[in-house]
């Protein structure tokens, strides 16, 4: 089977890509293993936290920085929502920039399916790639029971998150077979798990989630996240934790458990009193954690039989929490795969490689991940789109 478009899978960005390029009157086909969208359908929590009017180039992580300017200037955060109202769904703006639909990820997922059937792009199901090789300047691709002959190949698999929604390394394999550098993957957007000690400490609090935040050093440069911190049952979750996990390289986190708050100042002021500092904690922090707290380090006892110095030595150790993870849940969990093709080896504006002409890819493949609230998806239609235009 001939066309002009060959795309390898039916996400996010190879939707988008498939049906920008159909619109241009190319021939287009995606072959999809599974279902398409299946990502799309569980993003948000399925409400679909499509895209964040805060999108820019600082909220990507990348070997290469400057990546993703060109594509994001080519398709804003409008682009996507006058497109969903454009077919009737509609969205609204959540904290910090971020935009879900009013109903459910089905609805965009049905949306671009529409939209690819409309512009006369066809989506094939069920099909294993095997080999691929380009010759006389055109693709072939082998399926179990065929093959597919095309002028472009657009590498839109996704990365190595959610393996039970079908995710694998197809993308990797690909990129590799022509020549092309992958940077070391891992999970990103994903929980931490304690190490042993801190699994006997803290394995009991899981349930509770506090507002926090996180300090970490990255390649050398100290930084820090806010937002809710959860306690699971064998380590830690929740947005400001799955942020930090991004860019996390194996070190040591500090967690400011109270923040916005003085604690030395506080306890200075009421050192006077005969409260029990649990009591007292316990109207700072959620109970438990207040309780667990004493129990480890602080002999709870009323404040006025503290010491000052251990007074600021407990303020300190709150404000600055020391966790040493043993390491993230994996891909099982993590929404993201942090890595993935050199986008050194691409074109910025077109997705193409610069060594294999004709050969374009879109979306987590590419070493471009964003942080947490929208910016993945949008990296999905921004590539996508690019990629279409340009295939």
């Amino acid at each position: 089977m001939k066309c002009d478009v060959l795309i390898a899978g039916a996400g996010a960005a190879g939707l988008m890509c498939a049906s920008e390029a159909a619109r241009r009157g190319r021939r287009v086909i995606i072959l999809e293993h599974g279902k398409p969208g299946r990502k799309v359908l569980v993003s948000g929590g399925g409400r679909a936290n499509f895209t964040n009017l805060n999108v820019s180039a600082e909220n990507y992580l990348s070997e290469n920085p400057h990546f993703t300017k060109s594509a994001l200037a080519g398709f804003p955060p409008s682009a996507i929502i006058q497109l969903l109202e454009s077919h009737g769904v509609q969205s609204h703006e959540e904290e910090s920039g971020k935009m879900f639909l009013d109903g459910r990820a089905r609805q965009l997922l049905d949306l671009l399916v529409r939209r690819c059937n409309d512009s006369g792009a066809a989506i094939i199901t069920g099909v294993k790639i095997g080999g691929i090789r380009k010759k006389a300047g055109r693709f072939s691709v082998n399926i179990e029971d065929g093959q597919f002959d095309a002028e472009s190949l657009v590498v839109a698999t996704g990365g190595l998150s959610y393996p039970e929604l079908g995710a694998t390394n197809l993308g990797f394999k690909i990129a590799e077979r022509f020549g092309l550098r992958i940077t070391p993957a891992r999970p990103a957007l994903v929980p931490f798990i304690f190490n042993q000690e801190d699994m006997k400490r803290y394995g009991g609090l899981s349930g509770i989630s506090l507002e926090t935040v996180i300090r970490y050093e990255s390649k050398g440069k100290k930084k820090l996240v806010s937002g809710e911190t959860l306690f699971t049952h064998k380590g830690l979750s929740g947005p400001a934790i799955l942020q930090a996990s991004l860019y996390w390289t194996g070190g040591g986190l500090s967690i400011d458990l109270l923040p916005g708050m003085d604690l030395k100042n506080m306890l200075v002021k009421d050192r006077a009193q005969n409260t029990r500092m649990h009591n007292y904690l316990s109207g700072l922090l959620p109970r438990r954690l207040a309780m667990k707290w004493c129990e480890l380090f602080l002999n709870s006892k009323p404040l006025n039989q503290y010491p000052a110095r251990r007074l600021e030595k407990a303020a300190d150790e709150l404000h600055n929490w020391a966790i040493q993870p043993s390491g993230t849940e994996g891909y099982k969990t993590a929404e993201v795969t942090a890595g993935g093709v050199d986008t050194k080896e691409l074109s910025s504006r077109t997705m193409e490689s610069v060594k294999v002409p004709g050969l374009f890819f879109a979306g987590e493949v590419m070493d471009v991940t964003g942080q947490l609230g929208g910016f993945n998806l949008h990296w999905a239609w921004a590539s996508g789109f690019a990629a279409g235009r340009n295939a």
